[in-house]
């Protein structure tokens, strides 16, 4: 075997340094790019700026089973090229008085409408039909202070109740209506209470087929105002 000089060794040696030294110099930069790439930003969630429509009640609006009647008119809307949201704020129990202590809320969206539904719990409970309406006025009053447009929508109560508590209460919808000329439905169930099928097994709510036809009957109601808002 052929002897190499010892200074050959270590100039063998010391170029293998060099040349390791060199390519792990030229790979470094290369793992720092990576690490330095910086990660894309987050999404931005789009916000929805439509004209908001409130739905403000109980119970027969917050919806009981199947799609409420506020989900029903949000389809109608689409359907129909109205381009407003529709906010759900119904809250299954509540009286008018609840309705009065909520009622900033609702102010507080800036709604183009404001569809009233209350009394039917106070009806129920046997509450006076005078404190029921000052509630009710004082709600009116209160959105109406604020220039935003409003429909009422009223309710009456089983005959078994007797006739000197539901005339008075039935009454007091149309009565509020003409005081404040505001667009009434006198009568939110009238196209659903008399059929099973579309009613809940408690035969005060609707189900989900009824709310399509209480969603109807409230589009009905306020396709007008609608219409007079596009216009403008």
């Amino acid at each position: 075997m052929r002897n190499f000089p010892t200074h050959s060794i270590v100039a063998i040696g010391l170029l293998f340094s060099l040349f390791s030294s060199c390519q792990r110099a030229t790979e470094t930069p290369k793992q720092d790019e990576r690490a330095t790439t910086p990660a894309p930003p987050p999404e931005v969630p789009k916000t929805d700026d439509r004209p908001v429509i409130v739905a403000f009640g109980d119970s027969l609006t917050a919806g009981v089973a199947g799609r409420s009647y506020p989900d029903q008119l949000q389809d109608l809307l689409d359907q129909n090229g109205f381009h407003y949201r529709v906010d759900n704020q119904g809250v299954s129990g509540d009286t008018t008085t609840d309705g009065l202590s909520r009622i900033e809320n609702v102010i507080s969206e800036h709604p183009a409408i404001v569809i009233l539904e209350f009394g039917g719990n106070d009806g129920l409970r046997g509450v006076p039909v005078t404190a029921t309406e000052v509630n009710l006025d004082e709600m009116i009053r209160k959105i109406q202070q604020k220039s935003i447009p409003l429909v009422l929508l009223g309710i009456t109560l089983p005959p078994n109740y007797g006739p000197e508590y539901v005339e008075p209460f039935t009454n007091m919808f149309p009565k509020l209506a003409r005081q404040y000329k505001i667009p009434l439905m006198p009568f939110l169930l009238a196209h659903v209470y008399q059929d099973s099928n579309l009613m809940q097994p408690d035969g005060i709510h609707p189900n989900g087929e009824g709310n399509k036809i209480v969603a109807r009957d409230v589009f009905d109601l306020i396709k007008p105002m609608l219409a007079r808002q596009h216009n403008k």
